[in-house]
Order: C-alpha cells, then sequence, then structure tokens
C-alpha cells in the first residue's frame, strides 16, 4: 500500500474501491473486501457511525451472511428474538399479538426466526470486524463532485497501462480518492446517485407521518412490545408502539400522524415525544426520561433506474427505499453488498472477465423490486411475516451466471440458496464460510435429504452458480466466472 492510501486525506489518494457510505451495506461489503485483499477505503459523510435503532430486524438469510462474514457471534450477543407483541387498551392488556408466523430451526435452515439488533450495534459490530481485517472508515467525508475518466465508462478493470480508468472523487474538506471502482452505499438520499444522474421510480407507501425514536421509559415490562393502538372514535390520533430493544436499556418508540400532519407538528423533542406518550398510553409524561435518538420520515418504496453507471455501482438503499414494516430494507441491502464483494474481487484480480460485475444489476435489481413489493404489502397488512420475510426462498435462476445442466434437476437447483447441511460428515455452512467456491459432490447412491444428488458448484455467496449430473462442464464454467479457489466437499 503506497502513503497516499494510508491517508485518506491526503491530497490524491488511490484505491481499488470506494465505498461511500459506513451504514451495514457499506460496512458488510468492506469486511468482504477485506477478507478478499481487495485495497478499498469505505468514506462516511458523518463523524461517526449511525446512532439509532432504525432497522432493527436481522432476517435468517442475513443471519447465514453473517455467518460467513465473522460477524454471527458478535450479532447474537447483541440481541435477542423479538417479543411477543401486548395490545393495550386505556391501560388495560386485552391480548397478545404474535407478527411473525411461527417457524423451527431445520438442518438446511438453522436461523428460523428474525434477530433483533438496534442498528447501531449492528453496525459497531460490522465496523469492529472489517477494523479486525485491516479494513479503514474515514469519517466526516462528505461527497461533493464525481468525475469517470474518458474509459471509465468501459467494463475493463486495468489501469489502460497507467491511472487511467479510475473514479475521481471529491469532498468537501480532505483530498481527492481515485478509485478503480466507486460502490454509493450512501442512503435513499444518496450523493452519488444524484452525481450520476441516475432517477428513482416509486410511490408514497403511506401519506401519514411516522415518528421513531429511541427512548428510556419506567412502567412497562421489557418482555413485550406494548402496542397502543389509537382510541375509539379519535381521528385525529394514531397507533403507538414501544419496542424493549434487545440487548439495551431502550425502549424503540414508532407512532403514526394523521396525513394532513405539517413537518413542524412532529415534535422530536424531549417535550413534545412525553406529551405524545402520555396522548396515546397511560404512561405519565415524566415516565419518559430520555430520548437517544428520534426521526420522522413517511414511508416509501423506490426503486432506482439502473444500479450501475460505468465504474460506480449502487447498493443499499442507494439503490432501493422500503418502507420499514417488514425488515427488509436493511437486509436487502447487506445482501446487495454480498452479492457485489465477491464479483469486484474477481475482477480486480484479474480473475474474471470485467463483464462479471454486469451480473450484479441483472441479479440485484428485480430482488430488490420483489423486496420492495414485499415490504408495501406487509406495511398494508396484506402479508404477514413469514417465509417471504425471511428471505431464504430468494434466489437467481434466470441470471446469467446460473447454468443448471441436468436433464431432471432434483430440489435444488442451480440459482437457489445452498442449504446447510452434513456431507461425509463435514458441516455444509462450515465448509462454505470464506471467500472461495465450494464443489459438492453428492453421490446417487446415497442422495442427501436436501440436496438430491448430483454435482454443486456453490458461489462465495451461498447461491449455487453450476449444478450437472457429474463434474462434466463444471471446469469451463469455474473459468468463465473466476472461479480459481475451489474447495471440495464429498
Amino acid at each position: 500500500m503506497t502513503d497516499d492510501t494510508a491517508d485518506p486525506t491526503a491530497t490524491t489518494a488511490r484505491v481499488d474501491v470506494l465505498v461511500v457510505g459506513a451504514g451495514p451495506c457499506g460496512l458488510a461489503l468492506g469486511i468482504d473486501l477485506a477478507r478478499r485483499g481487495v485495497d478499498a477505503l469505505v468514506v462516511e459523510k458523518a463523524d461517526g457511525l449511525f446512532p439509532g435503532s432504525r432497522g432493527k430486524g436481522i432476517q435468517p438469510r442475513t443471519m447465514e451472511v453473517f455467518d460467513d462474514l465473522g460477524v454471527l457471534a458478535g450479532i447474537r450477543a447483541a440481541g435477542g428474538p423479538y417479543p411477543v407483541s401486548m395490545i393495550w387498551r386505556d391501560g388495560v392488556r386485552v391480548g397478545e399479538h404474535s407478527m411473525f408466523d411461527p417457524a423451527e430451526p431445520t438442518e438446511d435452515a438453522p436461523y428460523n426466526e428474525p434477530w433483533m439488533v438496534p442498528q447501531w450495534r449492528t453496525q459497531e459490530v460490522l465496523h469492529a470486524r472489517l477494523t479486525e481485517l485491516g479494513g479503514r472508515v474515514a469519517f466526516g467525508r462528505e461527497v461533493i463532485g464525481l468525475d469517470q475518466d474518458d474509459d471509465a465508462t468501459a467494463t475493463g478493470g486495468g489501469d489502460g497501462g497507467g491511472d487511467g480508468g479510475r473514479v475521481t472523487v471529491r469532498f468537501a474538506s480532505g483530498g481527492d480518492v481515485r478509485a478503480r471502482h466507486v460502490v454509493a452505499a450512501d442512503g435513499g438520499r444518496s450523493t452519488v446517485r444524484r452525481l450520476l444522474g441516475i432517477g428513482m421510480t416509486g410511490e408514497t407507501v403511506d401519506p401519514r407521518p411516522t415518528l421513531v425514536a429511541d427512548v428510556r421509559v419506567t412502567g412497562l415490562d421489557r418482555d413485550n412490545w406494548h402496542v397502543f393502538p389509537p382510541r375509539e372514535g379519535d381521528d385525529e390520533g394514531g397507533f403507538l408502539a414501544l419496542c424493549p430493544l434487545a440487548g439495551t436499556e431502550d425502549f424503540q418508540l414508532a407512532a403514526q400522524f394523521p396525513e394532513h400532519t405539517p413537518p413542524e407538528g412532529v415534535d422530536l423533542s424531549l417535550d413534545g415525544i412525553r406529551k405524545l406518550v402520555a396522548a396515546r398510553t397511560h404512561l405519565a409524561p415524566e415516565d419518559v426520561t430520555e430520548v437517544r435518538w428520534a426521526s420522522d420520515f413517511r414511508p416509501r418504496a423506490a426503486l432506482a433506474d439502473r444500479f450501475r453507471s460505468g465504474r460506480v455501482l449502487l447498493a443499499g438503499d442507494a439503490a432501493h427505499v422500503h418502507s420499514p414494516a417488514g425488515g427488509q430494507g436493511l437486509n436487502t441491502s447487506v445482501q446487495d453488498a454480498y452479492n457485489l464483494g465477491w464479483k469486484l474481487g474477481a475482477v480486480l484480480s484479474g480473475a474474471a472477465d470485467p463483464a462479471l460485475l454486469d451480473t450484479y444489476e441483472a441479479e440485484r435489481l428485480p430482488n430488490a423490486a420483489a423486496m420492495l413489493g414485499l415490504s408495501t404489502s406487509v406495511h398494508r397488512g396484506e402479508t404477514r411475516r413469514g417465509d417471504a420475510t425471511r428471505q431464504l426462498n430468494l434466489a437467481y435462476p434466470d441470471s446469467p451466471l446460473t447454468e443448471e445442466t441436468r436433464p431432471d434437476p432434483g430440489p435444488v437447483r442451480a440459482g437457489d440458496r445452498a442449504p446447510d447441511g452434513t456431507v461425509d460428515g463435514v458441516r455444509l455452512f462450515d465448509a462454505f464460510r470464506g471467500p472461495h467456491w465450494t464443489l459438492l459432490t453428492v453421490d446417487p447412491a446415497t442422495p442427501h435429504p436436501t440436496y438430491g444428488a448430483g454435482v454443486y458448484l456453490v458461489r462465495p455467496d451461498g447461491y449455487v452458480g453450476w449444478a450437472g449430473a457429474s463434474e462434466e462442464g463444471v471446469r469451463a464454467y469455474a473459468e468463465r466466472v473466476g472461479a480459481r479457489d475451489v474447495r471440495r466437499v464429498g
């Protein structure tokens, strides 16, 4: 590493990948790149990590991702299961309500239920892992400009023999950064997306303003998610809920306001939140002892028109904005990073043709569109939180990277998530863990209860890329996708 890359405020630093935004998406991508030895820098406009609980639900598929990235133990220690909802009316408990369809862990899906971790804690765990791997985050770095070299819109990954084929990013303070690729993970109001001129198409999911805050409250147990529906005949009010945040002393407060409420009508101050809680619950104003973070928004769903412009790629909320209902936004964002990390690594190392990066949009844009529809459906009460929201059934059957060569495929096909299980005494998630590919062979004489029989080349992000009855054809596929580091199981 040269001196100018070691100091992100140098006149002009050079890196292979610049990740803009240190949210869950940017940090997860930083981890994946760091473990591949990619010279990457994460920059963040704010002076520190995000302080609120906003995205608190970690779905089972994301738990699998975190297992692979080496943060699962930290995530488990930082959170806990979701409590059962308790419905209150006029200061009396009137019944319980389960927000999630139950699911038992199985051998192929060991993480069965969403895990609650306040977003700020998730980011702390991810940041610690990134630092452990030698990765870097530069805070207080606000992007104000971006230029791609003339050949930077080409798919080529090399430097053209010099410093060409790079993207120059300018900041409000500190020197420029020149990167071979830039990933915009800077949120729903993405500066990078705006600088690229990429539009977003979307809709307002709910015109009613919503307040979310992390508060300290006395007078409520921490065994339930406390829900206070609107009082009968109260057309001006709305629901209020107080959810104990696992692993903390805080509650996440969520409250809705009438559609016509002006921006100044949502008071985020301690006094305003105390009045709100007293008006909608049996608690007294002084029972709210502290407001640690607060925000308001109108739920919307929006999808970027494209996920790539030359050497710049969009990920996370910069590419798709969700209603918080169903807990899909953070999880979809982390999986964007997981999909992109191995592809950037393969292209930058020369193992794969730069065209591999085209598959990022081909796979993730349709996936994000589906998750946006699901989030909106959950928000409107049309879909319960169950199999779909766990994200274990997501697949890439139509991806250009998917090759199913068997005339009669078994239960697991190319494009599917590769389930957990045991083959020849080896736990598959243990075998998959790491930045490598895995060639899994299941003998037809002893078919696996989940996989059946066949040969499966499992991608670094845990999806089956190629499947066949034998290894015939797998070598050509591996060369096409840059699968140089392949471990065998079975």
